[in-house]
């Protein structure tokens, strides 16, 4: 049997505005060099296009791969999605909706004319980074990780021995944090991009269109690096009794806002040593390709059998 079949899967990412995807070799733990193809997506348009634009991209990676090598395709999907079977469940959310009720596997899978033995697997996008992380990442090597990602929302995930932990005393319902409460709604309202705009345009009375604008001023003005401090302290006020309750070894940070980390990062920080917290935090280097690598390694039959019983909790 050719080595290749058991090292190649294709790993893919949904984003709210675009699909990427890359081949994997899956012995290297790495993205292989040229194989990455990127499409823009109306998250609102019909299935039929959606679907099309999908697998015209992937198409497009395995131009570089001989189908008998290619052990499966891995996708790192937003929810709500039934990750085991391949079900879209996006409903009321303002993406994807028209995808509500199709088996985006099979739908896949036949207009790529895959063979049978090739598998189309899915997990939730949070799900995917962290496990990036622990397999290709910052991560390796630690047993119990946090996984956070701060952009247009705030996904997280605990992992353990590189398997999603969704339920029990050690972690809030589904494995996730963005739900719980925190000032006057939830974390994601807290610890995303609109955060920022909000509190920038409340401090100064003027417009920015993301945090990277708000980095640029909060040089220039003390009032506006402020706002990156009470966001770090926040969040590490939020997450320490989590990561002590967990028995976090170390945190992974990823996402836009991550790269402004020289701002909130030293608050955020103290706020963790405030609560006795002494993870180890560290800034993705993957950055995107987490979710990637996270995807594609959803084709190791083994991860794929273990994390079988938290699919449905994501």
């Amino acid at each position: 049997m050719n080595s290749a079949i058991q090292n190649t899967a294709i790993g893919v990412d949904i984003g709210g505005s675009h699909i990427t995807a890359v081949a994997v070799d899956m012995a290297a733990h790495r993205i292989i060099s040229g194989s990455r193809a990127e499409s823009p997506v109306d998250n609102k348009a019909e299935a039929d296009e959606i679907l099309t634009i999908w697998s015209d991209t992937l198409r497009q990676v395995m131009k570089g791969i001989q189908i008998f090598n290619l052990r499966g395709i891995g996708f790192a999907m937003p929810g709500p999605f039934d990750y085991a079977n391949g079900i879209c469940l996006i409903r009321g959310v303002d993406k994807y909706e028209k995808l509500y009720g199709v088996n985006v596997g099979k739908a896949v899978s036949s207009r790529l004319g895959l063979p049978c033995d090739c598998r189309v697997r899915f997990m939730n996008d949070a799900s995917s980074f962290a496990v990036g992380e622990a397999w290709a990442g910052k991560a390796a090597g630690f047993r119990r990780i946090m996984a956070i990602t701060l952009g247009t929302g705030f996904g997280s995930a605990f992992l353990e021995d590189r398997i999603p932990v969704v339920e029990g005393d050690r972690v809030p319902k589904m494995g996730c944090v963005y739900h719980l409460p925190f000032g006057k709604g939830i974390a994601d309202d807290y610890f995303s991009t609109r955060w920022f705009t909000a509190r920038y345009r409340e401090v100064t009375g003027q417009e920015a269109a993301g945090v990277r604008e708000v980095a640029i001023m909060a040089g220039r003005a003390p009032e506006v690096l402020e706002i990156f401090n009470e966001f770090g302290t926040s969040l590490g006020g939020l997450l320490a009794p989590w990561l002590n309750r967990f028995g976090a070894e170390i945190l992974v940070i990823g996402g836009n806002v991550s790269y402004a980390w020289n701002l909130f990062g030293p608050a955020m920080e103290e706020a963790l040593r405030r609560e006795n917290c002494n993870v180890q935090t560290t800034i993705s280097e993957l950055k995107e390709d987490a979710a990637l690598l996270g995807s594609a390694y959803l084709l190791n039959d083994g991860f794929w059998k273990a994390v079988q019983p938290a699919l449905p909790l994501m």
